[in-house]
């Protein structure tokens, strides 16, 4: 299982923009075979940072989600977003 998790603080003139697009980003990661878990949840106190929380499969799966968000417009929103991430593989 390969598990992600931290944080992204995106530039706030992009907020509302990431925002809508993240209900889109939501439902397609969902939708990745191999996807266990997905959340990326808006902090309370910091409305430009973004908590994250993924579980997938294999590295397989999390390597073939990380080529699709490159592709997608999730990946062109935030493109200016700082990710702090930790990545942890785990049998």
């Amino acid at each position: 299982m390969v598990t992600l998790q931290g944080f992204i603080i995106v530039p706030q003139e992009a907020l509302e923009i990431i925002k809508i697009e993240l209900i889109n980003h939501k439902r397609l990661t969902l939708q990745e075979s191999g996807c266990i878990t997905f959340s990326v949840i808006q902090d309370r106190n910091n409305f430009c940072k973004f908590n994250v929380y993924e579980e997938f499969i294999d590295q397989i799966a999390f390597e073939q989600h990380q080529a699709r968000v490159k592709s997608s417009d999730w990946g062109e929103v935030t493109k200016d977003a700082k990710r702090h991430y930790k990545v942890t593989v785990s049998e």
